[in-house]
């Protein structure tokens, strides 16, 4: 199964005044579950740009349904959606230490080559990891 889950407290520095997460930090949450799920195969953002790709975000949506609040335990649920080409597309599931959902949210980023700032096709090498999980 192509997901991958990363649990963490929310840091006082992450909510406003309430006590409530400022909806901004929703995007740094998402990005941390990416880059886990890439670290699940032995791949990191930063391999991929020495390797001359990059992983700009195309799109970002995220449905707020239930606050999450300073100090709570949540849980970043990254899911890839279908296998990638060009584009690679991500559903994430954040919620809270009780399982209540607290968000859910789409990503979709590009494949980009650096040296020509054109799109690509996925690495064969993340392919490659991806296909070799869903055989286990």
């Amino acid at each position: 199964m192509n997901y991958n889950e990363i649990s963490f407290r929310v840091r006082y520095a992450e909510t406003d005044q309430m006590g409530v997460v400022y909806h901004g930090n929703y995007a740094q949450y998402l990005e941390m579950g990416r880059v886990e799920w890439l670290r699940q195969f032995g791949i990191s953002y930063k391999n991929m740009e020495e390797n001359g790709t990059m992983l700009p975000v195309v799109s970002l949506y995220v449905d707020y349904k239930k606050p999450a609040l300073y100090d709570d335990l949540i849980t970043v649920r990254t899911i890839l959606k279908k296998t990638p080409s060009v584009r690679i597309e991500f559903d994430f599931v954040i919620y809270n230490e009780s399982g209540q959902i607290l968000a859910n949210a789409n990503v979709v980023l590009a494949f980009i080559d650096m040296k020509r700032n054109r799109p690509v096709r996925c690495p064969q090498y993340l392919l490659d990891a991806i296909y070799k999980n869903e055989l286990m």
